[in-house]
């Protein structure tokens, strides 16, 4: 393929919304500036089981009505709202030269379940003869369509049309941590082969919900107990933290930055994802093949990784080993697992790498380890490239470089 008139893609706006605080500046504060700051955890809503809360959100600063703050559930608020600072933060908040043609790719899940509903269900299926019976009249009876309406997963990307005026192409993408992973890739490579030359990404969770937290103990997921940073969790068997998170991007074309007079946090070089049924040493060598492609881009000596990693194992532990063994490769690696800082934001997650990174990038200088272990070793010097990797807690490999940019500028996007 003829590479000659690929287009850079540039980071020129981020929305990123968590326990931590909201907007790049606070996140740097937390997690950079010289030392990191402990996480925010509640340990007592879901105990025995510990979230990220998101903080305090005045939503109405960028949902301004009252009828589409109430028709939407707490993470299409948390999306659509943080779909709103990532398009102030690049410029173009409420310009329809660019909103008109602005396209967009959402992670999302599947929204908000009605818990009575579902107790219901759980409670009295067990008592009856006719459980597949039970199950369709309860169903019929007990779920509103309009609960179910309002949830679908592309009505988050209808309300950012709607309240941000975004009116290009419109994706939504579901399936956990892939999700997200997916929203980058494809909108890199748009950008890149000239097909779009603005996008907004990203996506948000919602850490507290009970349906959530049901959903990862039903599948023995979760960390009980006190909370502990990600990478110390394997000796007790792992376990995933959820924590509240909005992540959006505004991705365009290198030309049509400068044409605008946008300058950017970083570039997104490549977006590379893979997924296998997880027998062990799978997902390792789709990494290394994720890894080889790179070749060329990634020089060895220190390399800074940003790790979506969850928690879970055998998942956790299989990437942690991954990385240090690119040592091998003539990389001395220091990780941070955004996890231990945030929680874990599953379709959010790698969006969330992806602005850190690129806060990182435009700051020349890497966020303090986010632990005690001895894996987030210290990094000197100025990180000129990134990686960004995302193993989803059941399936999916994702792994992104994230570049400095030489600009004629001298202030970060959105100062």
């Amino acid at each position: 393929m003829d590479t000659r008139h690929e287009e850079e893609v540039w980071i020129t706006g981020i929305g990123l919304v968590s326990s931590l605080g909201e907007g790049c500046e606070e996140h740097w504060h937390h997690l950079g500036n010289g030392k990191c700051r402990e996480p925010v955890i509640d340990a007592q809503s879901f105990a025995p089981y510990a979230v990220h809360p998101l903080v305090e959100v005045d939503f109405s600063s960028q949902i301004p009505k009252r009828g589409d703050l109430r028709q939407m559930g707490p993470w299409q608020r948390l999306g659509t709202y943080t779909a709103g600072l990532a398009l102030s933060d690049a410029g173009i908040a409420g310009d329809h030269t660019y909103l008109d043609k602005m396209d967009m790719i959402i992670a999302a899940d599947g929204g908000e379940r009605d818990m009575e509903v579902d107790g219901k269900i759980l409670e009295d299926i067990g008592k009856r003869n006719d459980p597949e019976v039970f199950l369709n009249e309860t169903l019929s009876t007990e779920l509103r369509p309009t609960l179910f309406l309002s949830q679908l997963p592309n009505l988050m990307s209808g309300n950012i049309s709607i309240v941000h005026k975004v009116c290009g192409s419109s994706r939504t993408f579901m399936g956990e941590e892939m999700a997200g992973v997916s929203a980058a890739q494809i909108a890199v490579q748009k950008i890149r082969h000239g097909q779009s030359e603005l996008c907004l990404i990203g996506g948000a969770y919602s850490a507290e919900r009970d349906d959530m937290q049901f959903m990862f103990e039903l599948g023995k997921c979760l960390w009980p107990g006190e909370f502990e940073p990600l990478w110390e969790r394997k000796t007790k068997g792992g376990g995933i933290v959820n924590g509240s998170v909005g992540a959006f991007l505004v991705l365009e074309s290198r030309s049509h930055a400068l044409n605008r007079g946008a300058t950017a946090y970083a570039r997104l070089t490549e977006v590379l994802s893979d997924r296998c049924n997880r027998a062990p040493g799978k997902a390792t060598a789709n990494a290394e093949k994720q890894i080889d492609a790179l070749n060329g881009r990634l020089e060895p000596g220190p390399l800074a990784v940003l790790s979506g990693a969850c928690g879970a194992e055998p998942a956790t532990g299989e990437e942690r080993a991954f990385l240090e063994g690119l040592s091998e490769k003539g990389f001395e690696v220091s990780a941070r697992a955004v996890s231990t800082m945030l929680g874990h934001a599953v379709e959010a997650q790698f969006p969330a790498g992806l602005a850190l990174a690129a806060i990182a990038a435009s700051k020349k200088h890497f966020f303090e380890p986010f632990g005690p272990s001895d894996f987030e070793k210290p990094l000197t010097g100025n990180p000129e490239r990134i990686l960004v990797t995302s193993w989803g807690h059941w399936r999916g490999e994702g792994m992104a470089l994230v570049e400095s940019v030489q600009q004629p500028a001298t202030h970060m996007a959105g100062e």
